[in-house]
């Protein structure tokens, strides 16, 4: 099984995926391909994406029962922890300004 999502791609790529995996939601994708061809998919996303987001996720023999990835995203990553992968979200610096307005908040 492989799960894919794509964000703000050109259309024309997500027609493409609909070739190889169904599309059940806008830009989530399912279904059930060779490895080889999962990965072919992840390199036609990644280089065809512009200034979108792909994610990927597939069943795999480990602790877990399933292997992600992400690219062209700037605020989450993949990060393995003690064998497990998990998603990290980047947080931004704040400015001076919202560090002051949020301590008046308080």
């Amino acid at each position: 099984m492989v799960i894919m999502t794509l964000e703000k791609v050109p259309k024309s790529l997500r027609g493409e995926l609909t070739r190889w995996l169904l599309e059940i939601s806008a830009g989530v994708f399912v279904g059930h391909v060779s490895a080889r061809v999962r990965d072919l998919l992840w390199e036609k996303c990644v280089t065809r994406k512009r200034t979108g987001r792909v994610f990927q996720a597939w069943n795999t023999n480990n602790e877990q029962h399933f292997q992600m990835r992400i690219a062209g995203s700037l605020k989450r990553r993949v990060v393995s922890h003690e064998g497990l992968q998990l998603i990290e979200e980047i947080k931004e610096d704040l400015t001076p300004a919202q560090v002051k307005r949020i301590m008046k908040e308080e």
